[in-house]
């Protein structure tokens, strides 16, 4: 695969301000590769771990909140 060219990764980078938002997660020295290999381990990348366990408790929490009504 050819390296991005500099047009391409401006394009890229003006996309992803305009479609995403970032988060910052901040962990202890060590568990970035722990939490990387995981998600390796589960055919995922370590974006889309954290994104799946986020969408996974926010059900979860939802579920909890309905259910205390």
């Amino acid at each position: 695969m050819s390296p991005l060219s500099e047009a391409r990764k401006k394009s890229n980078a003006k996309y992803n301000a305009k479609a995403y938002d970032r988060l910052e997660i901040i962990v202890k020295k060590g568990e970035k590769d722990e939490w990387k290999t995981h998600a390796a381990a589960c055919g995922e990348s370590l974006n889309g771990f954290v994104n799946r366990a986020m969408n996974e408790a926010k059900q979860r929490d939802q579920q909890k909140m309905h259910d205390s009504e």
